[in-house]
């Protein structure tokens, strides 16, 4: 049987970005455009409130928070009066809301968006649909000097989601969410990407070249994927692993959030799973993190919809101390 998180903090629209920084865990609240700060006791304090829904967050090398406005399509920076000024524009760049962001130890931002409308499309049809031919949108994670100038874009990718370095610091891993993989992506020295690599598919390849055919196959794979995806059967589930929010593991691994099941998984080079976490809700983000460093965090909702998650309030953070 697989372990299970616990739920330690609970009423939020939709949680996600979790962030280890200054002793204390972050987040953002994406539904109501809020950042939380929470020291593991007690309630979460409120430290901002962004115009356009709260996405990604990050800190500048001398303090300063960054956090992404989603429908804002920019970064803003959080200067020492609390006070929001625009960091980094994305409106050129942004095929739909601007996403998930990293931030490295000199300050460089990689941000990434979604490509299209997702949540226009998925009130509407299924989330399987998206694999029709074309398939979905491909779009580019954008990245930032310091200063928040744009020293380049990424090469297309599906859904850029999660991201973190590793390889002493010279790749960037990213969640393509809806490609169902972790895609590396080489750090040039002046901080661009490289060309990706696969890192970790994460759906077998006769299922994702099914749900992608364009005959009878791949209508009839997507019609029974639409049925598996329902909530009372996917958070029982343990396949596909639509990867959203990412964080280092152990020994070069990675922790994925299951944005479609409700899980988190640890994932090895290949795409090899080493270790899975049942959570009680679909899991948009995660961190091992905490004040002793063992305990793998992880944000969940019942839906992902900003409309929906804003007016259920039934996002919540969970907790498990993994073993040592």
């Amino acid at each position: 049987m697989r372990p299970r998180a616990t739920v330690v903090l609970d009423g939020f629209g939709v949680l996600e970005s979790l962030r280890w920084h200054d002793d204390a865990l972050w987040f953002c609240d994406l539904a109501h455009g809020t950042v939380h700060r929470w020291d593991t006791r007690g309630e979460p304090e409120t430290v901002a409130e962004v115009p356009g829904r709260a996405g990604g967050l990050g800190w500048l090398p001398d303090g300063r928070m960054l956090v992404v406005s989603m429908d804002g399509h920019c970064v803003y920076r959080r200067e020492p009066d609390g006070s929001l000024v625009v960091h980094a524009d994305l409106k050129d760049i942004a095929g739909g809301p601007a996403n998930d962001m990293f931030v490295d130890r000199r300050g460089r931002a990689y941000v990434g968006n979604f490509g299209f409308d997702y949540h226009g499309f998925v009130r509407r049809r299924p989330n399987s649909m998206l694999y029709a031919p074309p398939g979905p949108p491909t779009t580019s994670v954008a990245c930032f000097s310091p200063e928040g100038e744009l020293l380049g874009l990424s090469e297309p990718l599906v859904f850029p989601n999660g991201m973190f370095l590793l390889d002493d610091e010279s790749t960037l891993l990213v969640a393509e969410t809806l490609a169902m993989r972790l895609t590396a992506l080489p750090v040039l020295p002046d901080g661009r990407l490289g060309p990706p690599r696969p890192w970790a598919p994460l759906i077998p390849s006769v299922l994702w070249r099914s749900l992608n055919h364009p005959g009878q196959l791949g209508r009839i794979t997507r019609r029974v994927s639409a049925l598996l995806d329902h909530r009372a059967i996917a958070e029982r589930s343990t396949s596909p692993i639509t990867p959203d929010g990412i964080a280092p593991g152990q020994d070069g691994t990675a922790w994925a959030a299951n944005a479609l099941r409700g899980e988190c998984v640890r994932v090895g080079p290949g795409g090899v799973i080493l270790d899975r976490v049942a959570t009680n809700g679909r899991a948009l983000s995660c961190l091992v993190a905490g004040p002793d460093g063992n305990t793998l965090y992880v944000a969940t909702t019942p839906t992902d919809d900003p409309v929906e998650g804003a007016r259920l309030r039934g996002s919540r953070l969970e907790a498990y101390v993994l073993p040592s």
